[in-house]
């Protein structure tokens, strides 16, 4: 069926304009509520306004029911009239156009809108048999419960699949992860995190599994610092490689994932009418071939496409400006896709519902129609003022002697990771915030009464009992030159591993162990007080155990969000 010639008449839900003439097959426009069915057969084109024959006194209007539609009463025949016909149904006030069931993601990306109307079951199956599914080997879906987080990999690849894409990315490229998106949603579904990984850091990709399209199983060993992006398509890695990636990398089990190509910004765009961007001055890049003048524009289908492929007119032309300005359209595109004026429209949601089905390819959890609504009642209430957008934290990697490649900061990264898995929020929701806040005050009237040292007389010698190589030096980095506790030093690796850690101090130590406390999240069963007082000099003793998270990550879990760069869905941001 055509997405843009549904046949709606003004107040009249879509939906009741189509019925199954039995003698076609076919569902066939009625424009006339109170007539029945032509007799004679149409062909399956576009359907048009006609005129469509009145029975004669002596026939039946034939009218074949419709799964979920109301039936008109009609006039027997004989005259017996049950009731006078009905003239054009009439929209509920309030009540036919909800706002629901309108969800996001795509392409590099956006929010896959699966409409709730009542006439979303003409095109159900169509819609159905769009999706492309991929079930990664060993990986189990278990949906969406309620009061639990869950994690979704969004993921745009460079393969030049789809009309019109052969000039752009790598020809040769089996479809790398170009773009890369983990998208958290809070377990109060209150907020969203969705953070960004750069194809470019390095990391580890573990061994994994993925199917042959013969059904047999390809295993793929694992690679030591590898570039991210090749967790995808590389020696026939699937999604579910990614997914395994991703969760050694974070820490977090990655629910669900979401793969789309450059069809999908370009074929979203245009749907819902185009996305509202904003430049800080005039661009023209030869490369992407993007065209926009200085100030606020709407682009949709290549311009968009170029839009987010662009580096060369933004920021220092890495990949890393690319990032941000992804989140600035993907921003942008969210907020049109829940605007009046895509909700508002059935053309508009029945061309989204069928671009965003067409555009994707998921894992069998979320692998139909029904699996999507499913998933987009879970974010339809999440407020775009609370939906954030990060990048993984990283810094260039000491390895290469000219830097091409990123590494995660050794701090900032596992203190965004532990806040994800703790569940904390980057905006200021504030049931959260001061849930947070009551959290750490109780805490620290157990722990933190009487008075704290300055940083600068803090003395503390740091042993790795937490069996996580290079912890100790980690911690040392971090309290010189974030906190600044100069007197600290590292004595390298522990008599034996230690299950939790701990800080042991002197009497006359009080305060400065208070002060280090403050700054690690040290709980007050943490702290070993000795009996015998110490030198001047004498450092504490802290041995890292495994309850260690990284450094800078309270050892009792996070409380508040990290200072991170972000920049939250409802905030329009120029590119510069």
């Amino acid at each position: 069926m055509d997405a843009h010639s549904r046949g709606r008449a003004d107040e009249i839900d879509p939906a009741d304009q189509w019925v199954l003439n039995p003698q076609t097959g076919n569902y066939e426009l009625r424009l006339d509520h109170s007539a029945g069915q032509p007799t004679t057969p149409q062909a399956p084109t576009r359907p048009r306004r006609a005129t469509v024959p009145s029975p004669t006194p002596t026939e039946a209007p034939v009218e074949a029911p419709v799964p979920g539609q109301r039936r008109r009463r009609v006039t027997e025949p004989g005259g017996g009239a049950q009731q006078p016909p009905a003239s054009r149904r009439k929209r509920k006030q309030g009540a036919s156009r909800k706002k629901k069931v309108l969800l996001w993601t795509g392409g590099t990306m956006a929010l896959v809108l699966v409409g709730g109307a009542t006439g979303a079951y003409l095109l159900y199956n169509k819609l159905d048999g769009n999706i492309d599914v991929v079930d990664p080997v060993g990986l189990e879906s278990k949906g969406f419960r309620k009061g639990e987080a869950f994690n979704i990999l969004i993921i745009g690849t460079d393969k030049r699949t789809g009309q019109g894409n052969g000039g752009y990315g790598d020809k040769n490229s089996p479809g790398h992860a170009d773009t890369t998106i983990l998208f958290h949603v809070a377990k109060d579904r209150t907020n969203a995190t969705a953070l960004s990984i750069p194809r470019d850091l390095m990391t580890t990709i573990p061994e994994c599994q993925s199917r042959r399209e013969d059904g047999s199983i390809l295993t793929i060993p694992a690679q030591q610092q590898a570039r991210f992006n090749v967790s995808l398509g590389q020696d026939g890695r699937d999604p579910g490689c990614t997914m395994r990636t991703v969760k050694e990398l974070t820490g977090l089990t990655v629910d669900h994932f979401m793969m789309v190509d450059f069809n999908a910004v370009k074929e979203l765009t245009t749907a819902v009418g185009g996305v509202k961007v904003c430049v800080e001055k005039a661009v023209d890049d030869p490369k992407s071939h993007l065209k926009l003048p200085a100030g606020e524009s709407v682009i949709e289908g290549e311009d968009a496409l170029a839009f987010v492929r662009t580096r060369s007119s933004f920021g220092n032309k890495s990949d890393l400006d690319r990032i941000k300005i992804q989140q600035q359209f993907l921003g942008s595109m969210i907020r049109q896709m829940k605007s009046d004026e895509t909700l508002t429209s059935p053309t508009k949601l029945l061309d989204l519902a069928e671009a965003a089905t067409n555009a994707l390819t998921v894992d069998k959890g979320i692998g139909s129609l029904s699996k999507l609504q499913d998933l987009a009642k879970e974010l339809s209430g999440i407020d775009t003022k609370n939906i954030s957008f990060a990048t993984l934290p990283v810094i260039d990697n000491p390895d290469e002697p000219k830097p091409i490649t990123v590494v995660p900061h050794p701090t900032q990264a596992p203190q965004l990771f532990a806040a994800l898995q703790a569940d904390i929020s980057l905006t200021e929701v504030k049931k959260k915030t001061q849930d947070a806040k009551n959290a750490q005050a109780l805490a620290q009237a157990k722990l933190l009464q009487g008075v704290r040292a300055q940083p600068t007389d803090v003395r503390v010698d740091v042993y790795n009992g937490s069996g996580i190589r290079g912890a100790a030096q980690s911690t040392i980095n971090w309290l010189q030159n974030e906190q600044g506790v100069n007197r600290s030093t590292n004595k390298s690796n522990a008599p034996e591993k230690a299950a939790k850690t701990t800080l042991t101090y002197a009497p006359n130590q009080a305060d400065q162990a208070r002060a280090l406390a403050d700054m690690m999240g040290l709980a007050a069963t943490a702290l070993k007080p000795g009996t015998q007082a110490a030198g001047e000099r004498e450092p504490m003793t802290l041995v890292l155990g495994a309850d260690f998270k990284g450094a800078g990550v309270p050892i009792n879990g996070p409380t508040k969000a990290p200072d991170v760069e972000k920049v939250q869905a409802d905030k329009q941001v120029c590119a510069k």
